[in-house]
């Protein structure tokens, strides 16, 4: 079983950039897609970026298309996802999630395996 631990939230002005960090434990991470999800203050969770077992494959949420980047090192039993440009509107709780599939999946029932989120503040 996949058990992720997110870090790197923070607080940073608009127009900057942070990286956030999900570390796996467990011996199967590197069979698993994953995925990076957020949830604002009254709103639903909604995923944001996702990765195929081999880091081959990337699928995004159109709201973050071009400014979001996310990647994984299977050595590490580790995924990213890079923030560049942020918004105000991207401020919330951020998690990670370990999907059911391999492949690079958008849905969300394909999550099984969720962190405990880190926070992520953009001050405009």
């Amino acid at each position: 079983q996949v058990q992720p631990v997110e870090s790197g939230g923070g607080l940073v002005q608009a127009g900057g950039s942070l990286r956030l960090s999900c570390t796996a434990s467990g011996r199967t991470f590197s069979r698993y897609g994953m995925g990076w999800f957020r949830q604002a203050p009254g709103k639903e969770r909604a995923l944001v970026a996702a990765i195929d077992w081999s880091g081959g494959v990337t699928r995004y949420a159109e709201s973050v298309k071009g400014r979001f980047t996310i990647s994984r090192d299977n050595t590490k039993n580790t995924v990213y996802l890079q923030m560049n440009s942020l918004k105000s509107e991207d401020t919330a709780v951020y998690y990670c999630a370990a999907s059911t599939l391999a492949a690079a999946s958008l849905t969300y029932s394909d999550f099984r395996s969720w962190g405990q989120g880190t926070q992520v503040t953009v001050s405009s």
